[in-house]
């Protein structure tokens, strides 16, 4: 018959008779045990210690010694599971009817509430997104000032300053041109209107189609109003134009000045197992950003230095006007060389036939050089995307954010290549 443990008696009488708690109990194979009783680490005494106001421990569940043996004791007087406050309830059933109405018209309240906020601030938002992208194609000029060893805040006061004085020379050098051209069409006016009268061709004209009486009929008060209107809406977009571009410079300042910092507090919330390998992938896509700016000014100041050789070479008015007008469209993509060829064109042809026709001869030519030889070649070496891929991303850019879209389509297709050939493509080939 095989041994079964035996407790120590360490609180009994050895010398007490059988029925006495503590003495052992004979075995049938002459051995003799301990009975059942509390053990050196079991149940404490029923009577507490002194008056400490602690009540006496009892066993969890049952009773008796032995249901206590190995168990929790709970003070006197108290419910399992209860806490300070009670027992917790039920959880709440999760296939409910109720309940997955509830949580749904919730989140769709909540969605509703996140779409109506973008949508109110979606100004406020794409200025932000602009400031951030020059920030990120200005940091390059930041990085290098600092490498010559100015510190990160005279690199930005350099960079922002040089960016104001660009700003402060286009506005003067387009200025004086408008305000000198619209004096000139005022004091011309009466003399023109004379003109007009004399011609046999416009008397002609104006009384086979009774312009005299439709004009009269026209102006009235309505069109009065909705003159005044139209002259309040365009001084509201001028102010609304200026807010703008000054919000858009002092937002660009801030984030050029606490560039690293952002930087940093968006590495934070990458796991720190992968922070390594986002940090470098960042820095990448934000050297093509920063590539592409580069580009893209290079690109538009060679067309406005052209543009400023052409209008010297044929005598046209206000040739550094023309040129920051062909650099600035130049910036937008696909349309704006575009533009700022048929504004020089027209300068042209107000100068003579003859000049503008050799202002449309040359931009058609210098366009084509750009866009098959410069933007491909400066684009491949700064971005590093292919000529099909901008030019799809630049059409994409302006159907879905128009201009916007299409200045920033070329770094983001950048970025997606990028993100695609290190991440995605590894990830398939693991599978």
């Amino acid at each position: 018959m095989s041994s079964e443990p035996v407790d120590a008696d360490l609180s009994g009488d050895p010398a007490a008779g059988p029925g006495v708690a503590g003495a052992p109990v004979a075995r049938p194979d002459g051995g003799s045990v301990s009975p059942a009783g509390p053990r050196s680490t079991g149940v404490l005494p029923a009577t507490a210690p002194h008056s400490t106001g602690v009540p006496a421990a009892v066993p969890r569940s049952g009773s008796g010694p032995a249901a206590g043996l190995g168990s929790d004791l709970e003070p006197e007087g108290t419910d399992v599971g209860k806490g300070r406050f009670g027992a917790p309830g039920r959880p709440l059933n999760r296939r409910s009817p109720f309940l997955f109405g509830f949580l749904f018209g919730l989140g769709v309240i909540v969605a509703y509430a996140l779409f109506l906020g973008v949508r109110n601030a979606a100004s406020i938002l794409v200025l932000i997104f602009i400031a951030l992208f020059l920030a990120i194609g200005l940091n390059p000029a930041v990085v290098r000032l600092r490498r010559w060893g100015l510190p990160r805040g005279a690199a930005v006061a350099f960079v922002a300053l040089a960016v104001v004085a660009l700003l402060a020379g286009g506005i003067v050098a387009l200025i004086p041109p408008l305000v000198t051209q619209t004096t000139e069409l005022v004091n011309n006016a009466p003399e023109t209107i004379d003109n007009l009268r004399r011609s046999e061709t416009v008397n002609e004209l104006v009384q086979r189609y009774d312009i005299v009486n439709k004009v009269q009929s026209a102006v009235n008060a309505g069109t009065i109003g909705n003159a005044l209107g139209g002259v309040v809406g365009g001084a509201k977009l001028i102010f609304g134009t200026i807010f703008n571009v000054l919000t858009v410079l002092v937002l660009t300042i801030y984030f050029m000045a606490s560039f690293e910092r952002i930087k940093e507090a968006g590495f934070s919330l990458v796991p720190s197992s992968r922070r390594d390998r986002v940090r470098l992938l960042t820095d990448e896509i934000l050297t093509k950003v920063g590539g592409y700016m580069v580009g893209a000014i290079s690109i538009a100041v060679l067309a406005g230095v052209g543009t400023f050789v052409a209008a010297v070479l044929l005598e046209l008015p206000y040739p550094f006007a023309l040129a920051v007008v062909v650099a600035v469209c130049d910036l937008i993509p696909q349309i704006g060389a575009t533009i700022g060829a048929v504004i020089v064109s027209l300068v042209g042809l107000a100068s003579s036939v003859t000049d503008g026709v050799v202002c449309i001869v040359f931009f058609v030519v210098y366009q084509q050089v750009e866009n098959y030889l410069i933007y491909p070649n400066v684009m491949r070496r700064s971005v590093q995307v292919s000529d099909v891929a901008a030019l799809v991303a630049a059409l994409l850019g302006v159907a879905l954010f128009g201009v916007f879209g299409a200045l920033v389509a070329i770094p983001m297709v950048a970025a997606v290549q990028l993100i695609t050939r290190e991440v995605l493509v590894p990830s398939m080939n693991h599978r």
